[in-house]
């Protein structure tokens, strides 16, 4: 029993400390980071507030539905990169698989913007332990969606809601 107590004490806990999931951040604002993409230019979140939705999604290359979600949503920021709609996709590759990200990204013809974050940094400010972990963040800096892993039919609901953040 006492070992029953322990274990459910620990996962509330844990639960508790690192909140992810659906929603998990909903209404809360974004944490500006700066990053600098594959090409060396710098990135700053707060610089692409404004203009419209930003989605930003944490990945790594040895991720399989991570490279699925990356598929999808390239199609998504062809269809609204014009309009306003930014996209950073920022890799959680560590030193060991770090340079596997540039050679990928080119293969896959991706043309949206994406960082490298192998110390974690921007992942600890999200809380993004576990991925793909995505966030749809609106021009004000309000995050209106988050979401852990990837399900073929996950990226209609970000589509829908980059949508609707576009024609308000």
């Amino acid at each position: 029993m006492k070992k029953m107590i322990l274990f459910l004490t620990i996962i509330v806990l844990f639960t508790n400390v690192f909140p992810q999931g659906e929603d998990s951040h909903q209404g809360k604002k974004a944490f500006n980071f700066k990053g600098t993409d594959l090409d060396g230019k710098s990135i700053e979140l707060n610089k692409l507030l404004g203009k419209g939705p930003t989605l930003v999604s944490f990945w790594a290359t040895w991720c399989k539905p991570c490279m699925e979600e990356l598929d999808e949503y390239q199609k998504i920021y062809s269809e609204f990169k014009d309009k306003g709609f930014n996209f950073i996709a920022i890799s959680t590759d560590n030193e060991k698989t770090i340079a596997k990200v540039k050679p990928f990204v080119k293969s896959k013809q991706f043309s949206f913007t994406v960082i490298t974050d192998s110390n974690s940094e921007i992942a600890r400010k999200y809380y993004a332990y576990q991925i793909p972990y995505s966030l749809i963040i609106d021009k004000t800096g309000t995050i209106i969606y988050s979401h852990t892993g990837f399900m073929k039919g996950d990226e209609k609901k970000v589509k829908n809601i980059i949508e609707n953040l576009l024609a308000n």
